[in-house]
């Protein structure tokens, strides 16, 4: 059993896939691709665009997080790794110090590594990568040095869903989870509220690619997720977010898709300055997402928020 759930990239270190995959994401940031964004600044050289990160990894924190969706946490919790900065800008972010103000320290890849295993060493279930996107071929770096120092948890994605599909590539077989936010609905809700003019149209792109590379989410007897897709829609106040629309796709990829609904919507950051958003999400709001959701034909929904509905 342990064997039909080993990790992806095991298979590929083995081959010494690993590290060439590494290497081809470091090439990336010569003239930076890595978000749909396309900065083309040279991060190895030290300049930065909108993600304002250079060549070395920053990390804000990390440790065993049991907030996260249950199938990813189970008793040990996931392996959390908080990455500093962010490709969007999303006015409302509720983690706006880590992903806006840089809150965080450059560290190494070897010491990224260090982290890896240190949330294996404390029992976690996998390694949760909270907001990658931009920190990509770090990570694949200090990955191929974990690995080879006995890493062995599943590798969790979890991005903003603003994604290139060319830098995706390089991630199959090396991702088990891909948990990415499907955030809006319409291109125009992205252009005012993260900064994005096209984020409907990547983020359709990157789901079906994500769901090509891994599948539906497979959840083994002890309730833990192994691999497949996990995705995060925060429902936001007047529909901003475009939630039926962003149901119906979803279930168009699967009707397996597991999806969390996500309930916890407050205004932060500067989310007062649309009028829309500046106020906390009611519960008549929620209800009818998740009517959406069930009427789309999905089934997979986390099943926290919606306990707290029927309270």
């Amino acid at each position: 059993m342990l064997e039909k759930f080993a990790p992806s990239y095991l298979e590929l270190l083995e081959r010494g896939e690993l590290r060439q995959r590494a290497e081809r994401a470091r090439r990336f940031l010569r003239s930076c691709t890595l978000c749909p964004r396309q900065c083309k600044v040279n991060r190895l050289g030290g300049e930065t665009g909108t993600c304002r990160t250079g060549a070395e990894p920053i990390v804000s924190s990390h440790g065993p997080h049991f907030g996260e969706e249950s199938p990813l946490v189970g008793r040990g919790g996931s392996g959390t790794i908080f990455l500093t900065n962010c490709n969007l800008r999303c006015i409302f972010c509720q983690n706006c110090d880590i992903s806006q103000l840089g809150f965080g320290n450059e560290i190494t890849v070897e010491a990224l590594a260090a982290m890896m295993l240190s949330l294996q060493h404390q029992g976690c279930h996998n390694i949760n990568w909270v907001t990658p996107t931009h920190q990509m071929p770090q990570l694949l770096s200090a990955l191929e040095i974990a690995a080879r120092q006995g890493l062995a948890l599943p590798i969790v994605y979890n991005c903003g869903g603003y994604e290139s599909v060319e830098a995706l590539h390089l991630l199959e077989g090396v991702v088990d989870i891909y948990m990415p936010d499907a955030k809006y609905g319409e291109n125009e809700a992205g252009k005012r509220l993260s900064g994005v003019s096209d984020y409907w149209d990547r983020c359709q792109e990157a789901l079906r690619e994500m769901h090509r590379q891994v599948g539906d989410l497979l959840i083994d007897e002890q309730g833990i997720a192994r691999r497949g897709l996990l995705v995060r829609h925060l429902v936001l106040p007047d529909d901003f977010s475009g939630t039926e629309k962003v149901m119906a796709f979803l279930a168009s990829l699967s009707p397996d898709t597991y999806v969390n609904v996500m309930a916890q919507y407050r205004p932060c950051h500067r989310a007062q300055e649309v009028a829309e958003i500046s106020r906390p999400l009611s519960q008549q709001e929620y209800h009818r997402a998740v009517q959406w959701a069930l009427r789309a034909g999905l089934h997979r929904l986390d099943e926290r928020p919606l306990r707290r509905l029927m309270i």
